[in-house]
């Protein structure tokens, strides 16, 4: 009698873990399959799109599209354009970021609270309903059609954020660590660099994460300031292997392709670290 109390007491336990197990499975496919159906998008013909199986297995593997986007289209040439661009506005935003929430949080200065409320004050701007006055800049310093164009704006509308979650991470570091550094003979650069920033590994990799989607991402911008083939982004890039007259679509889904990789392999990289920073401002707040 005792056995088949125990056993189904396990049935019952198992039951609600299997239904559990299920739905992750049906939720994992539902996220997967647009990524399915674009990779086998790329590698087919125009007819074969638009036949009578536009979600089955290509029944002829065209891989001659990514030749024609990488080479022909001049896909490459606009991904190393939009490494440089991302990369630029990543580090920048970080480094300056970094700096400023540090300074707003752990010093005193006259200014301290209206300078936090001008930064905040950025969050509620829209990117684009700045696209006009930043052109107009822009082109008054004739810096249109340069990676400059693209990487000012993105790094001014990324930094908002970037404070607002260093700020929050710093919050949780006990003030104690440097005070101990201050009486081992640290200046304050010593400390920062020494101290906070390896403690802020977890935050960087949050708004590096966020920096990347945003500026990678990003079309407005890059169509209006970027004219000039040699400083094309991949999105304007992809945008242009559309014909006047015709279209061969799976080439634009092999340069799709191409320029979804780097967000997947970022965000399998680093999503530990966007855990940890999440992880630990919930058991701050």
């Amino acid at each position: 009698m005792g056995k088949s109390k125990k056993n189904l007491d396990s049935v019952k336990r198992a039951i609600p873990s299997g239904i559990v197990y299920i739905l992750l499975f049906i939720w994992a496919a539902v996220q997967i399959f647009p990524l399915y159906w674009l990779f086998t998008f790329s590698l087919k013909s125009n007819s074969e799109i638009f036949g009578g199986n536009p979600l089955g297995l290509p029944k002829q593997w065209l891989w001659e599209n990514y030749e024609k986007a990488l080479v022909t289209g001049k896909v490459a040439s606009y991904f190393i354009n939009s490494v440089i661009v991302t990369g630029l506005t990543i580090l920048i935003t970080v480094v300056v970021s970094l700096m400023a929430s540090y300074a707003l949080t752990r010093m005193r200065f006259k200014l301290q609270k209206p300078m936090n409320a001008f930064y905040m004050l950025g969050l509620t701007v829209p990117i684009h309903s700045a696209l006009l006055p930043v052109f107009i800049m822009l082109r008054s310093m004739k810096l249109v059609n340069s990676y400059i164009a693209l990487i000012l704006p993105y790094t001014a509308f990324a930094i908002p954020m970037a404070v607002m979650i260093f700020s929050g991470f710093l919050s949780s570091i006990p003030r104690e660590l440097e005070e101990s550094a201050c009486l081992d003979g640290c200046s304050i650069y010593g400390v920062f660099f020494r101290i906070i920033a390896p403690l802020m590994k977890p935050a960087v990799a949050t708004v590096a994460i966020f920096t990347f989607l945003q500026a990678w991402n990003e079309l407005m911008f890059a169509v209006v300031f970027i004219s000039d083939s040699r400083y094309k982004t991949l999105t304007v890039g992809i945008q242009s292997l559309a014909g006047q007259y015709t279209i061969d679509w799976g080439v634009i889904g092999a340069g799709l392709v191409v320029a979804t990789i780097p967000t997947l392999l970022v965000y399998i990289f680093m999503s530990k670290k966007v855990q940890d920073s999440l992880v630990v401002g919930a058991l701050k707040g």
